[in-house]
């Protein structure tokens, strides 16, 4: 069996989107981002069980060499397919961090609607589902693979744009590990659960934009300074 080759897609990813200052989704070249998408249909329609090289070779129309030399084995297919899943989380980039209020609640307002559309998606309840099955033996891996390249990057890339609003004055608060899980509490609350169990509700009655507005108005009213807010976390 190959190991998996080191690509761009193994660095920080950025957004999945062309919004003005998010950073860019240059993991992938654009063939590779193709591939990743039949690689993630093919999750989604088959299951585990239907991601095989041969049939993303074929469905993709690609030769299998193609696939080791961009992804390695299996386990570097999946790595890559969680990192261009994450990268669809859209976060600031280093060079324009939100300096006033209202872009710092901009930034905050974007994550929260791509984190709801991307934790609420087909593709991302697959690859969950997927990684219970790896706790049970059935596919080693899967599961530490989206903790390193999905959740763990998504907060990395989150707590970043928390300390630019501390920074700026925006918000004030002692721990970015436990603000960041008090803002992914608020926007997420137990719909992802809930999805997972197979509650179309779940996903169907929601509205992104109007529960990110939601969650991210509680959150600023949370951490707001004291000067502007009656709670003060220092």
């Amino acid at each position: 069996m190959l190991t998996a080759v080191k690509t761009a897609g193994q660095g920080d990813v950025g957004g999945g989107g062309s919004a003005a200052g998010t950073t860019a989704d240059a993991a992938f070249s654009a063939r590779q981002n193709e591939v990743l998408e039949v690689a993630l249909k093919l999750l989604v329609e088959g299951g585990d069980k239907a991601l095989t090289t041969a049939a993303l070779a074929r469905a993709a129309n690609c030769s299998k060499e193609s696939l080791y030399k961009w992804f390695g084995d299996r386990d570097g297919l999946l790595a890559a397919i969680v990192t261009h899943q994450a990268s669809r989380v859209r976060i600031i980039d280093a060079a324009a961090l939100p300096e006033t209020r209202d872009e710092f609640e901009a930034a905050l307002q974007l994550f929260a609607e791509d984190l709801l559309t991307v934790l609420l998606s087909d593709t991302s309840l697959a690859l969950n589902r997927l990684s219970v099955g790896s706790v049970r033996g059935e596919a080693p891996g899967v599961g530490a693979v989206l903790l390193e390249r999905g959740k763990r990057r998504i907060e990395e890339r989150a707590r970043r744009l928390l300390e630019a609003g501390k920074t700026g004055g925006h918000i004030v608060f002692a721990d970015a590990a436990d603000t960041y899980r008090t803002l992914y509490g608020l926007i997420i609350g137990d719909l992802h659960i809930n999805a997972l169990l197979g509650d179309a509700g779940a996903v169907s009655s929601l509205s992104t934009g109007d529960r990110a507005r939601a969650a991210v108005a509680r959150f600023l009213t949370l951490y707001a300074p004291a000067q502007a807010g009656s709670n003060s976390r220092t």
